[in-house]
């Protein structure tokens, strides 16, 4: 996008984010007429599909089977074929709300320059919990680093991290990276997660660890590391059900890498001048049905609003918060009247957590959630007023696998807060 010297740019629609996310939002938004830009501080578009090299994209979204780049260059393609303009190494100071948005941008190109918006989406992923996070006891050597950090110092430098290789949690790009250092020629001696459960998917599980012979040591954490310049070895020990360790039940396994893949947090701290709300659980901001924050003409999808199982689905949902940006612009909704989404005990969270009643322009609003515990088999309701309007049974619920039920948009008044009820049976 061209501007002259010392002129704002301005455009209708401002993506923040050029991953999976912020292209499909992108395309979605295009030939609506309105004008949508892309800003991503990266070098290239993509973001963490560029570091993806395994396949297993794409089945949703285009009915395919593709490796990470190969999916995100499809977007990218889109993006060119639509003359969807975009900067990147651009990053994203702040955002400030009055009248219009005013974001506030820096790059080598460019300098500091603002750009002038009438509607924003917030597609800027997500980042790995740090050993800091968690408070990783015993010494501070070499050789401990995030899964994701190993996993593009291996696919996009072609640098082997680690020999004898230990994992703590596991998160999807953990037990990937079991699978992809072990074909790689290192010994992952084992994967570590302190809940009983795995937090990646039963498939990653199957194909990266049991098919590697790899285990996985649940109810599990690292109490001790040790090496002074570089890593020579950790202890794990097993925990109880208040997550307290539990005396005689270590573990010393000789290693040289010490991967962590201990959780992802939405990347939406950035921005303080506004006063968003934030969901405590997702730790990601409260939207409604159409993706809007409590900032009018805020939007925020993919992994930057809650962690997705697929990309797929980051693209999907994406695609769904571009339209209703696109509304918002086109009719420019004041007055909003919400409730909220409730939850039992058996919902970790969900998304959206309010409902704009007097908004509902969609056929059905999906409810987006992650259950407690394992869970046999349920019965998943909806309620509003104490009657039940959606109901639906499934089996074999685990938290690390992302459940949806739609509700029809005339079963939704503006009467009472809905609740979504897992019960058990």
């Amino acid at each position: 996008m061209e501007r002259n010297e010392g002129e704002m740019m301005k455009t209708h629609l401002l993506v923040i984010g050029g991953g999976a996310a912020g292209m499909a939002a992108a395309v979605s938004a295009y030939d609506k007429g309105f004008n949508v830009l892309v800003v991503e501080r990266d070098r290239e578009l993509g973001g963490i599909l560029n570091q993806c090299i395994h396949n297993g994209f794409g089945l949703k979204e285009f009915k395919e089977e593709l490796t990470g780049p190969e999916y995100a260059t499809r977007f990218m393609n889109q993006l060119d074929e639509f003359k969807i303009p975009y900067l990147l190494s651009t990053t994203v100071l702040d955002i400030v709300r009055k009248d219009h948005f005013t974001i506030k941008c820096s790059s080598v190109e460019n300098g500091l320059f603002e750009i002038e918006a009438d509607a924003v989406i917030l597609s800027t992923g997500c980042y790995e919990r740090t050993r800091g996070a968690i408070l990783l006891p015993g010494e501070r050597p070499k050789g401990i680093m995030t899964a994701g950090s190993a996993q593009r110092y291996l696919n996009k430098d072609g640098y082997l991290v680690g020999k004898n290789v230990f994992i703590l949690g596991s998160g999807d790009i953990g037990l990937i990276m079991a699978r992809r250092m072990t074909l790689e020629g290192a010994k992952v001696h084992g994967v570590a997660e302190i809940m009983p459960f795995s937090n990646g998917l039963t498939r990653n599980v199957v194909q990266c660890l049991h098919d590697f012979d790899i285990p996985l040591y649940l109810s599990h954490t690292v109490t001790d590391i040790r090496g002074k310049e570089k890593l020579e070895g950790i202890t794990i020990q097993e925990v109880d059900e208040k997550f307290q360790v539990i005396p005689n039940t270590e573990k010393s396994f000789d290693v040289d890498t010490l991967l962590l893949s201990v959780g992802l947090i939405p990347d939406v701290t950035l921005f303080d001048s506004l006063t968003l709300e934030i969901d405590p659980i997702t730790k990601s901001v409260v939207v409604d049905q159409n993706y809007e924050t409590n900032i009018p003409g805020l939007f925020a999808c993919g992994n930057s609003l809650h962690v997705h199982d697929l990309v797929d689905e980051v693209s999907i949902e994406s695609k769904k918060a571009g339209e209703a940006a696109i509304r918002y612009l086109s009719f420019n909704h004041q007055n909003k009247k919400t409730l909220l989404v409730e939850k039992n005990e058996n919902v970790r969270y969900v998304v959206p957590q309010t409902i704009a009643y007097n908004q509902l322009e969609v056929e059905h609003v999906e409810l987006s959630f992650r259950v407690t515990k394992k869970i046999s088999a349920a019965t998943i309701q909806v309620l509003q007023n104490n009657e039940v309007i959606q109901t639906k049974k499934a089996r074999y619920l685990v938290p690390a696998e992302m459940l949806r039920i739609a509700v029809p948009k005339d079963k939704i008044t503006g009467q009472s807060n809905l609740v979504l009820a897992v019960k058990e049976v």
